[in-house]
């Protein structure tokens, strides 16, 4: 009877170790197409500015799950802010992470991802995929993605570049704006819309 136990207990944690190491393929696949498809030959291309911006709002539309990463990064605040507060923080900090983000990734320009594994999160449902870039001086850039999985699909939930989550960063600065302000989470909004070009 042990020994029925032991086989049906092994296949089953076989089974789950299987499960996870799909999911890392996974992962790893999805910020592999995000990183040469969307970031890599959109980087490298030669078009206008504009041509860029509409790329990225593409490719952070589809890949980047701006309304979870916005949630968390207003914190306690997303509880007491109105459905209208929550819609108009939502809308501007989408179009400023697509704003800074079509200007930070020219710094990889010409350089390419190197993928380094995957690491295991807290939560069951999200999963590191390690990157390095390298530059020309010093050593590779460390650049670590956090991808969630939501009925099957794969979506981006920060980006942690040398160590500084830009979700836990973002969620710092606009709670202590916010507690500073005197119009609150609409004085944070006013702000940031004021940041857009």
């Amino acid at each position: 009877m042990k020994k029925i136990l032991a086989l049906v207990f092994l296949g089953f944690f076989s089974i789950v170790n299987a499960a996870q190491a799909l999911d890392a393929k996974k992962a790893e696949k999805f910020v592999q197409n995000v990183t040469t498809a969307g970031i890599e030959e959109l980087i490298n291309s030669d078009v206008s500015d504009s041509e860029r911006r509409a790329r990225f709002t593409k490719l952070f539309n589809e890949d980047l799950d701006l309304d979870f990463i916005g949630r968390f990064v207003l914190g306690r605040y997303w509880r007491t802010a109105t459905p209208a507060q929550r819609d108009a923080f939502i809308d501007v900090y989408r179009k400023l992470n697509i704003q800074t983000w079509s200007e930070r990734f020219n710094e990889f320009k010409g350089k390419h991802f190197e993928f380094l594994g995957t690491e295991t999160s807290k939560s069951p449902d999200q999963i590191f995929v390690n990157t390095q870039v390298p530059m020309e001086e010093g050593s590779p850039a460390s650049v670590k993605w956090r991808v969630k999985e939501t009925n099957g699909n794969m979506r981006i939930v920060d980006i942690i570049i040398e160590n500084v989550s830009l979700a836990q960063t973002a969620r710092s600065e606009y709670t202590a704006y916010i507690q500073k302000s005197p119009k609150g989470i609409d004085g944070l909004i006013s702000d940031l819309k004021s940041k857009l070009k």
